[in-house]
């Protein structure tokens, strides 16, 4: 019997009792899943945190309850304290925060780089991670993340991420785009770690990113700008530790398959290849990424 419960834990993803609610409305999460992640949350919170875990959502009421439901059983030895931000959402998002117990805040200005600045106002950690409520991190990550970040010479770490594997996308297919992807990822991050920085999986440097706020003024990217400012005051550092591996959905990627969108990848990425051999402290906006101004 022990030998059968052994062999269905080593096959079961870390990930997997935590899809059970994944998309499915708030009305449908059992209420000892709730009242189960208030608690050990209160538990976990600081009164002298050394790092802020920041949820930012904006219309998440189907990803949120999970999100938090992974990091109240985070298993990290240094204090924090979790925080929220509303991106002034119109489903259930803002009453899914009240109900988990954290404190969070509204931002009424609609955007990723107005959610997160609201969050890097209000937190009280030297360390900063972002966190988007639809995806969900292993336990140990916010540990090991950290012991990169606090080593010296370090402002800021990136890691990796997957996707769930759905009926639209199988395991083989996301394991190759993945390992396709990462290898990019890992070999741009010497020379432009900037471009290797994704927001769901990103900590620095609060007190230096307090200096540089983020930019509201662009419609993506708004972490990789954050880390271009970062890089004067030390080392971006890309963690392939699969211990920080996050799972997410596939909001970046949408209804196309993975060779559609790998091959889309593959064009984009290859028109700029040099850029991988050299460095680069300037970029130029794109006008479809600038927010337009209300007249």
């Amino acid at each position: 019997m022990q030998l059968i419960r052994y062999i269905i834990d080593f096959m079961a993803n870390w990930y997997d009792k935590y899809l059970s609610i994944y998309g499915k409305p708030f009305s449908e999460v059992p209420q000892e899943i709730i009242d189960g992640t208030r608690e050990r949350l209160a538990a976990l919170q600081s009164d002298n945190p050394i790092a802020s875990i920041v949820v930012i959502g904006y219309n998440e009421e189907t990803h949120l309850q999970a999100c938090l439901w992974a990091i109240s059983e985070i298993k990290c030895k240094y204090p924090v304290e979790i925080i929220g931000v509303d991106n002034d959402s119109k489903d259930r998002t803002a009453e899914i925060y009240e109900k988990s117990g954290i404190p969070y805040y509204t931002e009424y200005q609609h955007s990723c780089g107005y959610a997160r600045r609201c969050g890097l106002q209000h937190s009280r950690g030297k360390y900063y991670f972002d966190v988007d409520s639809d995806t969900i991190y292993p336990p140990m990550y916010y540990e090991l993340m950290l012991e990169q970040l606090m080593k010296p010479g370090v402002v800021a770490v990136s890691a990796t991420w997957s996707y769930f594997p759905d009926a639209n996308h199988g395991k083989l297919g996301l394991r190759l785009f993945e390992m396709c992807r990462d290898l990019f990822l890992w070999i741009q991050h010497f020379n432009r770690p900037e471009l290797s920085v994704r927001g769901l999986v990103f900590a620095y440097n609060a007190d230096y990113g307090r200096k540089e706020e983020y930019r509201v003024d662009i419609i993506r990217g708004e972490d990789g700008s954050m880390a271009l400012s970062l890089k004067k005051y030390g080392k971006i550092k890309f963690v392939r530790d699969r211990r920080c591996r996050a799972i997410t959905g596939y909001g970046t990627i949408g209804n196309q398959s993975m060779w559609q969108s790998f091959v889309q990848h593959v064009k984009i990425q290859s028109k700029g290849i040099t850029r991988i051999f050299s460095k680069k402290d300037h970029y130029e906006d794109s006008e479809d990424n600038l927010v337009k101004q209300k007249s």
